[in-house]
């Protein structure tokens, strides 16, 4: 591919992601009329309108938005293709960022960091946790470990996994106050309500056919904190919500049964993120395709 052709293809995606030739232009540190002039260039080439423009914003046409989400993944694809031709030589060396949940990062992504470590003894890490989504190009991070849809359209995504989450009680409590079959059976039982989320007193199930209900729950306790809500519940306080992995060993041990498990929401993505960028550091590349097998097909 000419480099004429990637520079047209580069300012489709800015001027669809910008949402106008100026933005677009600052982007990419072009001129507005260079912008503009690849624009009509691919138009012509194609023979297709790419681009609606309106008094307040430029929008992909039908046919733009489905040929800038191929030309996004192929400039991707080239930029790591770059990337693999030009680290090949060279030793994994430099610092790795990395950004990841809380609770997650600790318990599931440290292990797998430190794996990879002993791998390439000359690069060093750094882990950020917070449960809050901070854009790379602020945090500073080579990836970012979300749980979750991705955030931000402009990142590139890899899979990694899936999280459930579900509900659980001791089983003390159950032998004590009976096991609820349905969600709607929740409003008769106390609950452990973790109150630093939307909405911390009402809970979402799934249904039949896709369909959910929300049901409103009775907190006999409330903590911000995820590590009390469980357990509290592992106390028998009452029942609770968490991932699926928070709980593992406490379910290992049988002090806490799922309940509910035919109404559990459909589980969430668990995905890496970075920037998209035409030579992607070879450390970064590794360590995204060494958390991917580590976890491949894996449920959290």
């Amino acid at each position: 591919m000419e480099s004429r052709s990637i520079a047209d293809l580069e300012a489709l995606v800015a001027i669809v992601e910008a949402g106008s030739l100026t933005a677009a232009a600052e982007r990419l540190d072009r001129s507005v009329q260079a912008v503009s002039r690849s624009l009509q260039s691919l138009e012509a080439q194609t023979g297709t309108h790419l681009i609606a423009r309106t008094t307040r914003r430029l929008s992909p046409t039908p046919a733009g938005g489905q040929f800038y989400e191929r030309v996004k993944q192929a400039l991707c694809d080239l930029s790591m293709a770059h990337a693999e031709l030009s680290d090949h030589a060279r030793a994994v060396v430099g610092r790795l960022a990395i950004s990841a949940p809380t609770l997650f990062g600790p318990h599931i992504v440290t292990p797998v960091l430190a794996a990879f470590l002993e791998r390439h003894p000359k690069l060093t890490a750094v882990l950020q946790l917070s449960d809050e989504f901070v854009d790379p190009a602020d945090s500073g991070a080579d990836v970012t470990v979300r749980i979750g849809d991705t955030p931000d359209v402009r990142l590139v995504a890899r899979p990694l996994g899936t999280v459930r989450r579900v509900t659980f009680a001791s089983t003390s409590y159950l032998r004590a106050h009976g096991r609820p079959t349905r969600p709607e059976d929740l409003t008769r039982h106390a609950c452990v309500v973790r109150t630093n989320v939307v909405d911390p007193n009402l809970w979402h199930y799934g249904q039949a056919e896709g369909a959910t209900c929300a049901v409103a729950v009775r907190a006999r306790i409330e903590t911000n904190s995820q590590l009390a809500t469980n357990e509290a519940v592992t106390q028998g306080l009452g029942i609770g919500r968490a991932s699926l992995w928070q709980i593992r060993d406490q379910l290992e041990r049988r002090e806490v049964e799922l309940i509910l498990e035919d109404f559990e929401p459909p589980p969430q993505p668990l995905q890496a993120l970075w920037q998209p960028t035409r030579s992607l550091p070879k450390r970064t590349r590794l360590f995204v395709d060494f958390l991917a097998e580590r976890l491949r097909g894996m449920t959290f």
